[in-house]
């Protein structure tokens, strides 16, 4: 998709589409600490119609307390985004690659961190 995320188009409504990410996420050991609907700020505060899009932020606990153990400034990259959007009519499931913005700090404890994120983040997608 990009250099800094991954995702698919989920054969599902865009409600559903939130519920289930959220569900794989628990199942992963995440929880949704942030939702931002950015369709609704966008209308708000712009005046600007958009289909539906949201940003959760994704984290697991246990990861987010061994990256900040290592490297106390990371908290700036956290937590793990997850887009979910309405695009020409089908639902997209969008997760940010750990690996490409945890590269950013260049220490290999965090890369190694980085990659069980990103492992448990393609299994949630595997599961939509």
């Amino acid at each position: 998709m990009s250099k800094y995320a991954f995702g698919k188009t989920v054969n599902m409504s865009y409600e559903k589409a939130i519920e289930a990410v959220t569900q794989a996420l628990a199942k992963e050991g995440f929880g949704v600490l942030t939702e931002i609907d950015v369709a609704a700020t966008l209308k708000k505060k712009l005046g600007i119609d958009r289909a539906p899009y949201k940003i959760l932020g994704a984290c697991n606990p246990q990861f987010a307390a061994r990256a900040l153990e290592v490297e106390p400034q990371i908290g700036a990259l956290l937590p793990c985004n997850v887009v979910v959007r309405e695009e020409a009519g089908k639902t997209i499931v969008e997760f940010v690659d750990p690996d490409a913005v945890l590269k950013l700090v260049e220490r290999p404890e965090i890369g190694t961190i980085a990659a069980e994120v990103r492992s448990r983040l393609q299994r949630v997608m595997a599961a939509l």
